[in-house]
Formats: structure tokens, C-alpha cells, sequence
């Protein structure tokens, strides 16, 4: 069987750029490590209770965090940010404050920064979500992953895969579907592959969706 790497980790620093970027000394990595994931996590709770859109899509594409001495810079890209735009400010004053609380870093200052993506479903991560809301409410997963393909055509990609794996349809055992269109150079180090794996738990059990998408080659 081939062994697959992790397409982003694989391009990092040629077409993928870090997703945090600070400096801490090795015994503090750790601690840094964890203070970003409580970061992300507790952004997209938050996202999740507050300003779901009515498709069941946060529309999160990555959180980017930039840590200074006394500043923390988070960035936020989101697809559909329609239900921020009103009472944007004090929407995003409010999260910065509950984030901080969560922190206990009352030291930092926290910025959040907000960034709309121009074509939401050419972004894996967002795909994916629309898959997961497409299998909980029963849809066959082989319609679900055509349609996401068409979206993701639609905003313009130049190749996509999609694999879903688990108990599929409900049956007793699991298998592994997939579809490919386009072009996904996988071993082209130029490549801008775009990756994400995500976990749907649904009545039968819980399901892997996994989604590469190819955008553009550097020359």
C-alpha cells in the first residue's frame, strides 16, 4: 500500500505558508502550542452558537495566529461573513474579550481581525463542512461528494478528490468511496494543494471526509 503524506506539510514554505508564526523557547513550545489550539477551538464554539448560517457551514477556511511579546494578532478567514456585518465591531469586541478571558492573559493584548475569501467553496475546509451537513441529514454520500465537486468547479479549482470512509449509507461494513475531477498532482512539489481531513459523526457511526483540492502550479 502507498504511504501518503500530508500534502500541506509536505509544500510548507513553497506554495503553504505556517498558520502560526511566533518564536517561544523549547520548553515553552509546548505551552504555546496549546494556548493556539485553545485559540481555534474555543473561536469556532463560538462561531458555532452564535452565527451558524442557515446551511449548517461556520465557513471558517484556516485561523492564522501571529504572536508578538505583549500582542497576540488572530486572523480570522471566513466565506460567509453576512451574519457579522451587523453589529460587526462589537460582535468581534465581544469574542476578543471571552477569548482573553479563556486565556487568563489579561498581560496580551488580543487582536482579532476578520478576512472574507473570495470563492468560499474553492477552500477544502468549508467543502468538507458542507459534505457533513449533507450526510447528517441522509443525503447518499456519493450525491453529497458530486455536489461538492460541483461547487468547488463552480469557484473556479482546476482539479478536486474527495474520500469519505466509515459506515456509508448505514451498512454493517465499512468501505471507502471516492471521486476525482480534474488534475491533483500530488507528488508536484509546485503545486498549490489545498488539504483538510474532518470527522462527521452521524447515527451509524462516525465518518471520515477527506478532500484535496488542486488550485494553481507555480511556474
Amino acid at each position: 500500500m502507498g504511504q501518503k503524506i500530508n500534502p500541506l506539510g509536505f509544500r510548507l514554505g513553497i506554495t503553504q505558508g505556517h498558520h502560526s508564526l511566533w518564536f517561544a523557547q523549547p520548553t515553552m513550545y509546548s505551552e504555546g502550542l496549546q494556548e493556539d489550539q485553545k485559540i481555534r477551538d474555543f473561536i469556532k464554539n463560538s462561531l458555532q452558537q452564535n452565527i451558524k448560517i442557515s446551511s449548517g457551514i461556520e465557513g471558517i477556511a484556516r485561523i492564522e495566529i501571529q504572536k508578538g511579546i505583549d500582542l497576540i494578532q488572530v486572523l480570522i478567514y471566513i466565506g460567509f461573513p453576512k451574519l457579522l456585518i451587523e453589529g460587526r465591531a462589537r460582535r468581534i469586541e465581544e469574542l476578543q474579550m471571552n477569548v482573553q478571558k479563556e486565556l487568563k492573559c489579561m498581560n496580551r493584548k488580543l487582536n482579532i481581525a476578520i478576512t472574507r475569501i473570495a470563492n468560499p467553496y474553492g477552500h477544502p475546509y468549508i467543502l468538507a463542512e458542507f459534505i457533513a451537513g449533507q450526510l447528517k441529514n441522509r443525503v447518499s454520500c456519493r450525491k453529497a461528494m458530486k455536489k461538492a465537486i460541483e461547487l468547488a468547479e463552480q469557484a473556479g479549482t482546476k482539479g478536486i478528490q474527495v474520500q469519505i470512509a466509515g459506515r456509508i449509507n448505514g451498512k454493517e461494513i465499512a468501505r471507502v468511496e471516492w471521486i476525482r475531477e480534474g488534475r491533483v498532482p500530488l507528488q508536484t512539489i509546485r503545486a498549490k494543494i489545498d488539504y483538510c481531513s474532518y470527522t462527521v459523526k452521524t447515527l451509524y457511526g462516525v465518518l471520515g471526509v477527506k478532500i484535496w483540492i488542486f488550485g494553481d502550479e507555480n511556474k
